[in-house]
């Protein structure tokens, strides 16, 4: 039991150091044991069953009339069922344990306060109400409440999708798995294991057993040839023997015949190779497929739920040179870009000051020609950056970018310009941009403790995580081919509308809460919930359990759902979908969840491999049709 307490404790899946060698020893005689399982599993439907039955009559029924059993059917009939065994278990075999992959992200060392001590401990050994210590660069152990210390910027984009990493302070929550990118702060632990959010996820991955429409249609196709052969047998039965007075043996091998050559004995194997093969073909096309069955789901697929950062989007913020608003006479935009460039840091990994910096042909660009005399990194007091600086004629200037209204707040002439200010922040809302506002101000004393002349309010930069080039064209293609392609983001709702604009895919979108969530939006409280994420072209704000939920209602209206994603958070709703697919650089929790894990970047290679996919499952269904065709 203490093995046990403490293997699933959050360890990341490995077992501890703690366990015994029988402890080990165990854990490997149980995975042999479920490997061995999953082999027989194969084994395990309705065509494999009339295949054991024609095989058991030919061992133990036919060996009467003087001739001895039919060893050579017998033989026949047991190695086509291992041989279709082996290919499904070989290739299947490739999956591995999604929920794993979750908890291993999860952080192996925390820093924790005891005695009034700070100890370095294993995360797993962490309770509720344990004192931590977080600071840059720490993957946070457990959900914890931040009690006080600097202000966090906090990437918690593999839960929730954000593309800008979240701002915390001293009372806010934070989730286990996200990762520190500035600050450091004390907090309390609230949740551990599988009680945090990153828990959640890993069982709502472990908990889901989807099965494949390939395998119903087998199983449909078993159920009808088990039912006709039953029939056939009993009145053949009755004919030969209390009708014709037959022989038992020869009565005993017409039957033989009528219970084999009433199935198609060797379809389960033609498919089985017929997918291997295919299987192969679509992974010289960049789509690698890990259970064979999901060929023919990718065939039939009719909804794709597609996440939008990193997917259809690049995950990676820009600025739309073009649409920068200059407020200061005789400042041009590339002059603006430069002020927001030496308001920046590269290495604090922010996402607005990489994208900042990158507008500029070189990031020493933002730095050149000037001597730094003291920067004020970001803080949610002041929401801004600045840089006091020094250029080469020895006059000292600051530069500030940050919030609009703080950067506002700045300016001398603010009542001037606060309206047209407001009004341009309110057009880059209206098209799902973030604003970003540059002052600039003179330092005549020189000295970098001085409040210095006025500020004056220079711009308004636009921020967006601008689409893939090739994701509008997909989307199209998509539609083409009877796909419905729904956008499912974290980030906000103006966002993602903006995003499905730019890729022509419609603006029909719903933040999740309102749908799913305990704050249900009475505009549409009235409306059926599924009729609405049915005709949705996408969702914002959204969370593991409400991607899992989308999809599952999805499946209850009878459609085939696949689901594109490359996060932790997309991991329960890829392994529930009907065809999973990890985007191209997917983290290993995303990857193990998924059906189909793609080699390329971006969309396009999904469609590819639909078409592939398709010729591959007609190829089947008309064997299929022909097989059941000559055996009845």
């Amino acid at each position: 039991m203490k093995c046990l307490r403490i293997f699933s404790a959050a360890t990341g899946g490995s077992l501890p150091s703690r366990c015994s060698s029988g402890c080990r020893s165990s854990a490997r005689t149980s995975s042999r044991r479920r490997r061995f399982l999953k082999f027989l599993g194969f084994m395990w439907n309705p065509l494999s069953w009339v295949m054991e039955e024609a095989a058991i009559m030919t061992i133990a029924l036919a060996n009467g009339g003087g001739k001895p059993p039919d060893w050579q059917d017998f033989l026949g009939i047991i190695f086509l069922l291992l041989i279709n065994s082996s290919i499904s278990f070989v290739e299947e075999n490739n999956a591995g344990n999604a929920a794993a992959a979750l908890m291993a992200r999860l952080a192996p060392k925390a820093k924790v306060l005891h005695d009034g001590r700070w100890t370095e401990e294993e995360a797993a050994a962490l309770v509720p109400g344990d004192i931590i210590s977080i600071k840059l660069g720490d993957i946070i152990p457990a959900d914890a409440r931040l009690l006080y210390g600097d202000p966090l910027k906090i990437d918690q984009s593999a839960l929730t999708g954000e593309s800008l990493p979240a701002t915390k302070g001293p009372g806010d929550g934070v989730y286990s798995g996200s990762t520190v990118k500035q600050g450091e702060i004390k907090a309390v632990v609230i949740a551990t294991g599988v009680h945090t959010s990153f828990g959640k996820a890993a069982l709502l991955v472990d908990s889901t057993n989807q099965v494949g429409h390939f395998q119903q249609v087998l199983t449909a196709i078993g159920n009808f040839c088990i039912c006709s052969i039953l029939v056939g047998i009993c009145i053949e039965i009755i004919v030969m023997y209390p009708i014709q007075h037959r022989a038992y043996r020869p009565g005993i091998d017409n039957l033989l015949v009528l219970l084999i050559g009433g199935i198609p004995i060797a379809m389960p194997t033609v498919l089985s190779v017929t997918m291997a093969i295919g299987s192969h073909r679509l992974s010289q096309q960049g789509a690698i497929i890990k259970r064979m069955t999901a060929i023919e789901d990718m065939a039939g697929m009719d909804v794709l739920c597609s996440a939008k950062t990193g997917t259809l989007t690049l995950n990676k913020l820009s600025v739309d040179k073009n649409l920068i608003e200059v407020f200061e006479k005789g400042v041009t935009k590339d002059q603006v870009i430069l002020m927001a460039a030496r308001a920046s840091r590269i290495e604090n990994q922010d996402a607005i000051d990489t994208a900042i910096v990158g507008m500029l042909g070189h990031p020493k660009e933002a730095r050149a020609g000037v001597q730094e005399a003291h920067f004020l990194p970001f803080n949610p007091t002041d929401k801004r950056t600045a840089l006091t600086y020094i250029d080469g004629d020895g006059k000292m200037y600051r530069v500030s970018k940050g919030a609009p209204e703080q950067i506002l707040n700045l300016a001398h002439n603010k009542s001037e310009i606060a309206q047209k200010v407001h009004a341009v922040i309110d057009k880059f809302a209206g098209r799902g941009l973030r604003s970003l506002g540059v002052a600039y101000q003179d330092v005549p004393d020189g000295r970098k403790e001085s409040q210095g002349s006025p500020w004056h309010f220079v711009a308004l930069l636009p921020l967006f995580d601008p689409p893939r080039h090739d994701s509008a064209e997909t989307i199209q293609r998509a539609l083409n081919l009877g796909v419905n392609v729904k956008m499912i983001t974290g980030d906000q709702l103006a966002i993602g509308k903006e995003t499905g604009r730019r890729l022509g895919m419609g603006t029909n979108m719903y933040p999740s809460s309102s749908l799913l969530g305990q704050n249900k939006d009475e505009s549409i409280a009235d409306l059926p919930v599924d009729d609405l994420i049915e005709k949705a072209d996408g969702f914002a704000g959204v969370f593991p359990e409400h991607k899992y939920e989308i999809v599952k209602r999805l499946q209850a209206r009878k459609h085939i759902c696949g689901m594109t994603g490359d996060g932790v958070n997309d991991a329960p709703a890829l392994k529930k979908a009907d065809i999973g697919i990890a985007v191209a650089d997917a983290t290993d929790a995303a990857r193990s969840a998924s059906d189909v894990i793609l080699t390329e970047p971006g969309l396009s290679v999904i469609f590819s491999a639909v078409l592939t996919s398709r010729a591959i499952f007609q190829r089947m269904k008309n064997y299929t049709v022909c097989q059941i065709k000559h055996s009845g």
